[in-house]
């Protein structure tokens, strides 16, 4: 039985904006966006420094799968 994982604020933050990055580029896999805005982009990198998540990518992706498998 999988568990949740309980993020911290920064944490909970960096995987909501790494998941708003992975819609923005399946958008524009869909044709939907042309470009994929640096903005999405920057914004997921502040939120994995913020989380002390930068470099930790095995960490990060561990809590992207707890909170949602």
């Amino acid at each position: 039985m999988p568990t949740t994982a309980v993020l911290t604020d920064r944490e909970r933050a960096a995987v909501q904006a790494y998941l708003r990055l992975l819609n923005t580029v399946a958008a524009a896999y869909d044709g939907e966006v042309r470009v994929v805005p640096a903005s999405v982009l920057a914004e997921a990198e502040e939120a994995l420094g913020r989380a002390g998540l930068t470099g930790n990518e095995e960490e990060f992706f561990r809590l992207v799968r707890g909170w949602c498998p």
